[in-house]
């Protein structure tokens, strides 16, 4: 079981509190279902599905897979996206998140 300090969607929240000049959008499977969230300065929304009113409540939960992360410079417009890197793993957005100590 994975804590919480330490679950994926934390890790990413972490990450974008301390580059706040990024979003980040994670495709994930979730329950044999796909789901996109977008991550910014801390905050997860889901792109697809509703995302509950209480922010204690994780946009991504622990047994959610990671499909992809695509980095884009902020402001998000999703008419116009600016990629910074897009279809990356979970394990090559290791040592992102290593280098931020998150």
């Amino acid at each position: 079981m994975v804590d919480s300090v330490n679950a994926p969607g934390q890790r990413l929240e972490r990450y974008t509190e301390k580059r706040p000049q990024e979003v980040l959008l994670v495709t994930v499977d979730l329950e044999g279902e796909r789901d996109q969230v977008a991550i910014f300065r801390g905050f997860s929304s889901s792109l697809v599905r509703s995302t509950a009113f209480d922010p204690d409540l994780p946009v991504l939960p622990g047994h959610a897979v990671i499909q992809s992360i695509d980095r884009l410079q902020s402001p998000y417009d999703p008419s116009s996206p600016r990629y910074i890197q897009q279809g990356i793993t979970w394990a090559a957005m290791q040592p992102l998140l290593e280098a931020l100590d998150v």
